[in-house]
């Protein structure tokens, strides 16, 4: 069929317009028994992967629906003005020692795909699976954390709904380039959406996204550009460990680059209720969840290598107006649950009927594309009893000691003159200053917190010189604990 950006347009337009229907799923039955174990025995057959033989940088393998894919997916191919359906048939898959061969049918459809790089189909750089998740391997060559297409209600009382990409159009690129196109429908009970990924690899991965959204009824809360990640524990809650390992996050912080061009980090936490942070800003510069920690030593993990993860960067494309970035942090007993989200949502509100065009660059980077040059960053939050050694300790209090690396800092000379300036929305701040870590050039900003009761307390600290900020803001929301005396 003839395909252009607009086929994907309007059939979004139309869908809106119209109740929503729900994929249909064939054998699901026999899905629901394809587990984790299973699902790792089935392979796309590298003799079938699209445009392999055609001199194409990125070939294309295709994923198997299985108990947590089961809504299938459409591919199609374009070439030349043309697209052109992938069908699903069995033998395109080797499933292994499963026996799933001899009950699937070929009327199934796929769970997404995912590129390789053309000299090596063993390793693949980008996959869209499951709902609307996507993800990149990054300069690193590690997963780590996943982007959304569009987040409905996320944190609410009610469930969250989780539209899905129906069906994706991928460009076949030229040889010689490393750009890709993919084009991507969406539907989901409350709206649906045409959208468009211009991909770059070049070592970092950055994807220029155009979304352009319907809505089909009100919707609360809609979380644009989300990203999805992993905090269990790392220096800052180092007490709730029960890992052997030091460290186990995909990412440690949220870094915002507000209107005004102020620069705030967040300290990822793994709390022990959900919450949920909203950061006020209008046309905000950018943000992300950043894995600013790469330091091996701290995770002590050579088989999934969190030191590598990808850290990805929402960079808005046009002005987004006013409306608040907002980070979720949801209570996690292991690594195997994503448990972190940040996603811009808009002040004005989603009615049904509503347009919406959303223009935005995602970064998958090893280190922040815009890093805070002028001003220093956080490295490193930790936090420990109150009071000094050797003297009774005072109740309810607790040492949080920040480092800062870069900026003016690095130039600086051991001085007594930098001061740090501490709030807190509730308690006391004492005995706070900052001192140059002796042999290096990171500084290290030190002060005691006692509070009463268990209600959060919301910290803010940078680093001044007169009236010269030398750092970048640290932000924390800090919930009182005891630590274990046992």
């Amino acid at each position: 069929m003839p395909f252009d950006a607009g086929v994907v347009r309007s059939e979004a337009w139309r869908r809106a317009g119209r109740p929503y229907q729900a994929p249909v799923v064939h054998q699901r039955q026999v899905l629901e028994t394809i587990d984790y174990d299973f699902y790792q025995q089935i392979r796309y057959r590298p003799s079938a992967t699209l445009w392999a033989e055609e001199g194409a940088p990125y070939p294309v393998q295709l994923f198997h629906p299985g108990r947590w894919f089961e809504e299938p997916v459409e591919i199609h191919v374009v070439e030349a003005g043309q697209a052109r359906q992938v069908r699903y048939a069995r033998d395109l898959f080797d499933f292994g020692d499963t026996g799933l061969d001899r009950v699937l049918t070929d009327e199934l459809g796929f769970a997404g795909f995912r590129l390789m790089y053309g000299d090596d189909l063993s390793r693949d750089w980008l996959a869209f699976l499951g709902a609307s998740y996507f993800r990149s391997a990054g300069p690193l060559d590690q997963y780590g954390l996943s982007a959304r297409g569009i987040a409905v209600d996320p944190a609410m009382p009610t469930p969250e709904e989780f539209p899905q990409f129906v069906k994706f159009w991928l460009e076949r690129p030229e040889p010689g380039t490393n750009r890709i196109t993919v084009h991507a429908l969406l539907d989901g009970p409350r709206l649906t959406g045409a959208y468009r990924f211009d991909i770059v690899q070049d070592g970092a991965v950055t994807m220029d996204v155009e979304a352009q959204l319907f809505a089909r009824a009100a919707i609360e809360r809609l979380g644009i550009a989300p990203l999805t990640s992993m905090f269990w524990y790392g220096e800052n809650n180092r007490h709730t460990a029960t890992d052997w390992r030091p460290e186990i996050h995909d990412s440690d912080g949220l870094a915002i680059w507000t209107g005004n061009g102020e620069r705030l980090w967040r300290p990822l936490d793994n709390p022990t209720v959900t919450r949920t942070s909203a950061f006020l800003d209008t046309n905000p510069r950018g943000f992300g969840l950043l894995q600013r920690d790469r330091d091996f030593a701290n995770y002590e993990d050579d088989g999934v290598y969190y030191d590598r993860r990808p850290s990805v960067w929402v960079e808005p494309r046009d002005d987004w107006g006013p409306g608040q970035i907002h980070l979720l942090e949801i209570p996690t007993d292991d690594e195997i649950h994503d448990n972190i989200g940040a996603y811009w949502v808009s002040d004005a509100p989603v009615t049904a009927g509503s347009e919406w065009t959303f223009r935005y660059r995602l970064h998958w980077v090893a280190d922040e594309p815009y890093p805070p040059d002028a001003v220093a960053h956080v490295v490193a939050t930790r936090l420990g009893r109150g009071g000094i050694p050797g003297q009774p300790r005072p109740p309810n209090t607790k040492k949080f000691v920040i480092d800062f690396v870069g900026g003016e800092l690095e130039t600086l000379p051991r001085s007594f003159d930098v001061l740090p300036i501490v709030t807190a929305s509730r308690g006391t701040v004492t005995d706070a200053y900052a001192l140059q870590v002796v042999g290096t050039t990171r500084w290290r900003s030190v002060f005691d917190l006692a509070v009463e009761g268990t209600d959060p307390v919301d910290l803010r600290c940078y680093l001044r010189l007169g009236d010269q900020t030398l750092t970048e803001t640290w932000l924390y929301q800090y919930a009182p604990f005891q630590f274990d005396a046992s």
